[in-house]
C-alpha cells in the first residue's frame, strides 16, 4: 500500500523531465511534505494527437458508476495483479493511465510485539527516494465521475501498487509501480487499449533504485505537512 507521498517540484520542473507539452491553465503546483488520500495529486497523461498533459486529479479513485464521491477514500491503490478483473479499475487500466510523479513515498514498519507486551510498539515511518535524486514516475489509473445531482464532474486517480523489491521489503510487504524510464511511453500510450501489452511494466523497481530513510512520528498526521516530514529521525 502506499498511502503517503512527497512532490517538492515545480510545475515547470515536472514539466521539463517527462516532456509534458502542456500545463492545465490555472495550475499550481507548492512543495508537499505529506501528500495524504483524498487531496489533489499531480498527474500527467497522454492525449492522442496532442501530447502529455500536467493535470491535478483527486487521490481516490471514483469509478464513474459509483453512486457517491466517498468511494474514493477506499481506492487511493489498484493491485497491480488483479486490477484488470477488478470493476473499478479494469477499464481505466486498458484506456486511462497516467503517471504520477512524487520525490518519494512513505511506508511504514510495524515492529512485532515483545512478548507479554500489553501494547503494540508505534510504527515507524520510513521515507522512500530514488537513488538518482529523480522523480519517481508511479503508474496509475484515472477515472471522470459525475455527480447526478449537483453535475460536478471529478477527475480521480489511483496509484498501481505491487510485490515490494529488496529496497523496501525490511519495512512494507507492498510497494507502489515505479516504472522505468524508458516504459513511461508505453503506460502512456492511448493507442495501448489492452491490459495484455502493460503486464510486464507491473513489477517491483530493481532493486537498488530506492533510498530509505527513517523519519520521526510528525509524518503521522496527515494534516501536517512540512519539510521536517523528511528530516532523518534523530
Amino acid at each position: 500500500m502506499c498511502g503517503r507521498m512527497v512532490l517538492t517540484r515545480s510545475a515547470k520542473e515536472i514539466a521539463a523531465a517527462f516532456d509534458v507539452v502542456s500545463i492545465d491553465d490555472g495550475l499550481a503546483i507548492s512543495a508537499r511534505f505529506n501528500i495524504a488520500p483524498t487531496q489533489d495529486i499531480a498527474a500527467i497523461r497522454e492525449v492522442a494527437g496532442e501530447g502529455r498533459r500536467l493535470s491535478l486529479l483527486h487521490w481516490g479513485l471514483v469509478p464513474f458508476w459509483a453512486r457517491e464521491k466517498s468511494i474514493g477514500s477506499r481506492m487511493i491503490n489498484a493491485r497491480a495483479e488483479t486490477a484488470v478483473e477488478k470493476p473499478a479499475f479494469r477499464a481505466a487500466l486498458r484506456r486511462r493511465r497516467c503517471i504520477i510523479p512524487a520525490d518519494g513515498f512513505y511506508e511504514w514498519l510495524r515492529p512485532a510485539p515483545e512478548a507479554g507486551a500489553k501494547r503494540k510498539p508505534p510504527s515507524i515511518p520510513h521515507y522512500f527516494t530514488a537513488r538518482d535524486g529523480n522523480l519517481l514516475p508511479i503508474a496509475g489509473v484515472w477515472e471522470e465521475w459525475t455527480d447526478k445531482e449537483s453535475g460536478e464532474l471529478l477527475e480521480s486517480c489511483a496509484l498501481l501498487t505491487t510485490e515490494a523489491n529488496a529496497d523496501v521489503l525490511a519495512v512494507h510487504h507492498r510497494m507502489p509501480v515505479i516504472l522505468a524510464s524508458r516504459d513511461v511511453a508505453t503506460w502512456l500510450d492511448p493507442k495501448i487499449d489492452s491490459a495484455d501489452p502493460l503486464a510486464g511494466l507491473l513489477v517491483p523497481a530493481a532493486a537498488g533504485r530506492l533510498v530509505a530513510t527513517r523519519v520521526g512520528s510528525v509524518v503521522n498526521n496527515a494534516r501536517y505537512d512540512a519539510p521536517d516530514c523528511i528530516a532523518p529521525a534523530p
